[in-house]
């Protein structure tokens, strides 16, 4: 009977026990292959499997995902449930006309992003690597919304970031927030890995739309490589080569986007640049309001829109940049191959520091600027700047140069609505494609609480920006 007993205890004793260990052991964080979900009783959106997954935070708030074994497929939807304080994705690989697509579960707001990081690892809120033919969209842009940093250390915090050659990508209806750049896009050179050097490959297609991004301490967005050219031993980045160096198995230039679109994004209240691109062959800018840029007063990063240096062939048209500090437009595209650049039918005004808009091209760069208006400049309307391999002729017509210098006390003359350095040459319209020219908005005769649309009788004629 004693025996029977302590056989017993013993046994309650080992359960008791064993029930601890469990309660105890860790949550697991993701299954990293989770059942796609039951959506037999819809019919999959086009270009989708019809495959659905959930994926959730694990404790500290992280989702990593490495999909080197093909785990989700071209087609696949991710819906993102929850808070997280990063996501990081390897090896996605959708395919043209069937992204996998990454979104907020549906109904739900989703949030990433850890706006108390100071410093260390994780230093990204929503990062991709190695990824190709990926969606990434809110249903709406207050469903998917990206936090970054509010800190002091928010300059080197990313909010998403498309690295290590990921490309045909989409981004659309998201709201970025806080941190240091917003919208990070491009592929450093690395010595062993030859397609990160140009012009070994490209990266393709880039949509991005839809976004609202405001309050980075760097750029809005950083779309290409700045770098002209780049070191593989020390991993440095130079605009000139050094004296006595050439192109080959030390420095190389980094790769290029090719197909790049933003439209219909609003970025605003930033740091340094508002939409900066550059290193992308076809680039089109549209439809984008950029306000209240150059926070930090930086001279070197106080671009409210800036086409970049290896930008070739690009069409900037019906955007509107107004009230920051910094130059309305920057220009340092190329004219490599006779590329082309037509800037049109944009409402540049009111800046606060510097000149209205700078051109700086390279490669005997030639732009068409033509129905724009550029208004209430501090400095000049326009700068042409001849020094430095933009010398061919201009083509300047149909444009409202309204009120430039308007830093108190200086005098306005011709040249302070087209200034010309160096060898720069502009032809300017005639006729019906006359540039108009106004000391004062008065003058002008345009309405500026609506876009500076022309009021009646206004002189404008058929000149300057039309809504």
């Amino acid at each position: 009977m004693t025996k029977r007993f302590n056989v017993s205890v013993m046994l309650v004793l080992a359960f008791a026990v064993l029930m601890t260990v469990i309660s105890c052991t860790e949550e697991k964080p993701v299954d990293p292959a989770p059942k796609p979900e039951d959506t037999t009783a819809v019919k999959p959106p086009t270009g989708t499997t019809g495959r659905q997954f959930t994926l959730v935070p694990d404790k500290f708030g992280r989702l990593e995902v490495n999909n080197a074994n093909g785990t989700y497929k071209a087609g696949d939807i991710l819906n993102l449930k929850g808070t997280f304080t990063a996501v990081i994705f390897y090896n996605l690989k959708g395919a043209s006309g069937k992204p996998i697509t990454i979104r907020n579960a549906p109904g739900t707001v989703l949030k990433i992003g850890d706006p108390a990081w100071n410093g260390g690892s994780w230093s990204t809120a929503l990062s991709f690597r190695n990824s190709h033919y990926v969606k990434v969209e809110g249903t709406s842009k207050t469903s998917f919304i990206i936090n970054g940093s509010t800190t002091a250390g928010r300059i080197a915090y990313f909010n998403m970031a498309l690295a290590e050659q990921s490309d045909n990508f989409e981004i659309a209806n998201l709201t970025i927030t806080g941190g240091g750049t917003g919208l990070w896009a491009k592929t450093d050179p690395v010595k062993s890995i030859p397609a990160t050097h140009y012009p070994n490959s490209y990266m393709e297609n880039l949509l991005i739309h839809d976004l609202v991004i405001t309050g980075t301490h760097n750029e809005g967005m950083y779309i290409g490589h700045t770098a002209t050219y780049w070191n593989l031993e020390t991993n440095y980045s130079y605009y000139t080569l050094p004296a006595g160096t050439v192109l080959g198995s030390v420095y190389v230039q980094p790769i290029k986007w090719r197909n790049v679109k933003i439209y219909n994004n609003i970025v605003k209240d930033g740091g340094a640049d508002g939409i900066q691109t550059a290193a992308i062959d076809g680039l089109e800018v549209y439809n984008n309001e950029i306000t209240n840029w150059g926070g930090q007063h930086n001279p070197s990063h106080s671009g409210g829109l800036l086409i970049g240096g290896r930008v070739n062939n690009s069409n900037i048209h019906d955007n509107y940049v107004h009230d920051g500090w910094g130059e309305l437009f920057q220009f340092f595209g190329s004219g490599e191959n006779n590329g082309k650049h037509v800037i049109t039918r944009n409402l540049f005004r009111d800046n606060f520091v510097h000149d209205g808009i700078n051109f700086r091209g390279t490669d005997n760069a030639i732009v068409e600027f033509s129905h724009n208006t550029v208004a209430r400049t501090y400095g000049v309307s326009l700068r042409f700047n001849g020094y430095l391999g933009m010398k061919g002729t201009q083509q300047i017509f149909a444009n409202a140069l309204i009120q430039p210098r308007t830093v108190g006390g200086v005098t306005i003359e011709p040249r302070s609505y087209i200034y010309l350095e160096g060898d720069a040459i502009v032809r300017e319209g005639t006729g019906t494609n006359a540039n108009t020219k106004f000391a004062t908005v008065a003058a002008a005769g345009v309405d500026v609480n609506n876009y500076y649309q022309p009021l009646a009788n206004s002189p404008l004629g058929s000149s300057g920006y039309r809504r």
